[in-house]
């Protein structure tokens, strides 16, 4: 899915935005998945830095000033609305209300759902992207891996059979 996005963001079909604690969390993350993990993300996260210098937004000095469900993404918020993103992207809707995101002038948006709507409206870019991951997890697994179903694993079904349906 990190991949998807990151190619999207690469062939400049949206611009990525992100705080220095969201990529301290990313890191986090894949430290409790393992050593290993951690170093791969700490690897990612350099390269993303290198590609996306001006992704990097800062946050305010002050304490939240908004609210959501889960306090500990309001950091999120702040990052969207201090680098004036139109939307976050998460797979976690729940935490990011629809009403709540509104009042900012944001939307909340799955990955499946955002990497759908680039397949309709970046067809070629998005498909082309879609193939260089499949291609990548064909070399790193050793194994063929169908469209559909390596975006299945990848949480995202409705964006593989849309990419099924959309051929080759």
């Amino acid at each position: 899915m990190r991949e998807l996005l990151l190619g999207l963001a690469r062939k400049k079909v949206f611009e990525p935005l992100w705080s220095e604690r969201l990529l301290e969390e990313w890191h986090r993350a894949a430290a409790r998945t393992g050593a290993g993990d951690a170093a791969v993300a700490q690897g990612e996260i350099a390269l993303c830095r290198a590609h996306f210098p001006a992704a990097l937004v800062g946050l305010p000095d002050t304490g939240p000033i908004y609210w959501l469900p889960d306090p500990n993404d309001v950091h999120v918020l702040q990052a969207a609305l201090t680098g004036g993103a139109r939307g976050i992207i998460t797979l976690n809707l729940k935490d990011f209300p629809r009403t709540i995101l509104a009042d900012q002038g944001l939307v909340a948006v799955h990955p499946d759902a955002f990497l759908k709507d680039a397949l309709i409206h970046e067809p070629t870019v998005t498909a082309q992207v879609a193939r260089a991951v499949r291609a990548e997890a064909e070399r790193l697994s050793g194994q063929n891996w169908p469209l559909r179903k390596l975006m299945k694993k990848a949480r995202l079904p409705r964006f593989g059979a849309a990419l099924e349906r959309a051929g080759p």
